[in-house]
């Protein structure tokens, strides 16, 4: 007797990407970004570029965890713990995207790793916390890994936002969740060149950043709502702080 087909997972997101504000709010930050990529030139951006942008991204992520390191002295690495921890993720970020859409674990083990080479010893990098961190990694995973109606920019935001509120990791959880959302962008086609800064867009929006992390936290579903719509706005703030975008001023 043929074995009947498994039923497909149900989509995690799907409420929240019909939710009042959120369809409307990342349309138009998908199509800011792909205006601004094509107008600005994407065929003839350089690696220079993503290296600019991706040290621009580790500056920003670095000062959101507490560094005061300026994006002068993190580009001549004279940044101090914190930008050192953010510099590490950015050098191998890209090179996970495609562990990120086939092993999402391996890859948010990773960059846990690679931000916490120089406070962590060896036997808690990459792991998680505890068994509560592991459920709540695995549930980071599961949302990446099944079909969803969700544009990728909000999977991108949520998937930050778990990771931040859930520190699965104990230590670094905000530098990896930063890291994540700009590497779902990549994976997912929206920004393959990464060329977008994210973490600038957080970092110019701070004080609503913050709050609305804690209103993920404990919110229920108007906190995740609140979020969603952040988030949209931050994607837009750091298409702003694009390299590409500077260059044409």
């Amino acid at each position: 007797m043929p074995v009947p087909p498994a039923a497909p997972a149900a989509d995690p997101l799907a409420w929240l990407a019909s939710a009042e504000g959120v369809p409307s709010a990342f349309a138009s930050a998908r199509d800011g970004i792909d205006v601004m990529l094509r107008d600005r030139g994407l065929r003839r951006t350089s690696p220079e570029t993503t290296a600019e942008s991706l040290l621009r991204g580790a500056h920003a992520s670095a000062v959101l965890a507490g560094s005061g390191s300026t994006l002068a002295e993190v580009r001549d690495g004279e940044g101090d713990a914190a930008a050192g921890d953010a510099v590490r993720v950015a050098t191998e970020l890209l090179g996970l995207a495609p562990t990120l859409r086939t092993a999402p674990l391996q890859a948010l083990a990773r960059l846990h790793t690679l931000a916490a080479t120089a406070s962590q010893p060896a036997d808690r990098r990459g792991r998680p916390r505890d068994g509560d961190g592991a459920r709540r990694l695995r549930g980071v995973a599961d949302l990446l890994t099944t079909p969803t109606s969700a544009p990728a920019l909000l999977v991108a935001a949520v998937v930050h936002a778990e990771l931040a509120t859930a520190a699965c990791f104990g230590s670094h959880d905000g530098l990896v969740a930063r890291a994540v959302e700009r590497l779902v962008a990549v994976a997912r086609g929206v920004d393959e060149k990464s060329l977008v800064v994210p973490e600038a867009g957080h970092l110019a929006l701070r004080a609503e950043y913050e709050s609305n992390l804690r209103g993920y936290a404990e919110g229920g579903r108007a906190g995740v709502h609140a979020w969603a719509l952040y988030a949209a706005e931050a994607w837009v703030a750091g298409a702003e702080a694009s390299p590409l975008r500077r260059e044409a001023l």
